[in-house]
């Protein structure tokens, strides 16, 4: 039973990890000893938070730069992840993008980048690591980072956004069942929006708030559970 959230020299693959939540993560599971890397889209944050979090916890903490709207930068990203770690063990898409448009005149330029970053490059990432480590050694734990904005509609401009986080639920649940024979568990717990009015805590959510349920879903503790939402949410959804 101690070993059940030991995550003692797990590589863990963190997109996004230079942001609010994904520094967050970072962090977090650097602490449980997970060797970390941090690949994002702005290099000097992703380097800057490695340097920071490899200072305070004493773990390995790299960054290597990917923009997820290109597959073949995130298929470079991910040898490279394989050639300096050994493998990957955990991949956490913790990257998201909002362009809030009135519907009656969404540019589609905007919608298409929202596509891109949102739904395309959280199902870039789980097919790159997929196919080129987890499919081969039988194992993996992904977690896709969504909203309650992907159940629960939004006025003022959240469209896009509520579209893109919709398609990230099924993607995890899709993938889920389709990666089970690869013994690929699939997760994805959900933040709501920081509406304060709106959580029955009453208090808005942190990004350590995220810290708990992921290392839950990457540890050994979860390994019977994929295609799992979990509402981290302060009881938004219980209504």
């Amino acid at each position: 039973m101690t070993d059940l959230f030991n995550l003692d020299n797990k590589v863990a693959l963190i997109m996004g990890g230079a942001g609010g939540i994904g520094g967050g993560l970072v962090k977090g599971f650097s602490q449980q000893g997970a060797k970390v890397v941090i690949s994002d889209f702005n290099q000097q944050g992703q380097d800057e938070t490695a340097k920071r979090v490899s200072a305070e916890t004493g773990n390995q903490v790299i960054g290597i730069s990917c923009d997820v709207q290109k597959e073949e930068t995130v298929a470079a990203m991910v040898k490279q992840v394989v050639a300096k770690m050994g493998t990957i063990d955990i991949l956490i898409n913790a990257f998201g993008w909002n362009i809030k448009r009135d519907a009656f005149e969404y540019p589609l330029d905007d919608w298409r980048k929202l596509m891109d970053i949102n739904i395309t490059g959280t199902m870039t990432t789980c097919k790159q690591v997929g196919n080129l480590v987890f499919k081969a050694k039988k194992a993996g734990k992904i977690i896709n980072l969504s909203s309650v904005r992907g159940i629960r509609g939004k006025d003022g401009g959240n469209v896009g956004y509520s579209a893109t986080k919709g398609a990230v639920e099924m993607i995890t649940k899709s993938l889920a069942l389709e990666w089970a024979p690869y013994n690929i568990n699939v997760n994805n717990p959900e933040l709501a929006e920081k509406y304060r009015k709106a959580i029955p805590l009453g208090r808005l959510p942190e990004p350590e708030d995220m810290v708990g349920p992921c290392i839950f879903l990457a540890s050994k503790a979860a390994d019977f559970i994929t295609g799992l939402t979990v509402y981290v949410d302060g009881g938004v959804t219980a209504g």
